[in-house]
């Protein structure tokens, strides 16, 4: 008998907007808050374990997150399921950038890594 290997994978997809009441230009603050939309995509059920953040401002200052699960969580997905979380970070200009990955294992015990595309944190008339 011949076992087909499953392939586990999560995709990401992201929304970001400005938050005009956390922010204080004057200071050099400016907060977002970003939505991040976690679909596994793979044939296997999979859990988010933890992540890893490098946020970037446009002086060149970079912030490395690392932690476990996502807003106090760590879901378990199956195939086609997703899971939605809303999160912030502050920044010392009035634009930036996030990438990351999530780390993450089947219920088999096989690790993987689901990468976050790099996206642009900013005000919407400062971008164009």
């Amino acid at each position: 008998m011949i076992r087909r290997m499953s392939a586990p994978s999560f995709s990401c997809s992201v929304k970001t907007d400005y938050l005009a009441e956390q922010s204080d230009p004057a200071r050099g603050v400016y907060a977002y808050a970003y939505t991040i939309v976690i679909s596994n995509s793979g044939d296997v059920p999979a859990q988010l374990i933890g992540r890893h953040w490098l946020i970037s401002d446009a002086a060149g200052h970079t912030e490395e997150v690392r932690g476990l699960g996502v807003v106090g969580h760590q879901p378990l997905l199956r195939p086609g399921e997703r899971f939605e979380y809303t999160s912030w970070t502050r920044l010392a200009t009035p634009h930036g950038r996030m990438r990351g990955t999530f780390f993450c294992i089947t219920e088999d015990a096989h690790w993987f890594e689901a990468p976050i595309p790099a996206f642009e944190l900013g005000q919407a008339h400062a971008l164009h």
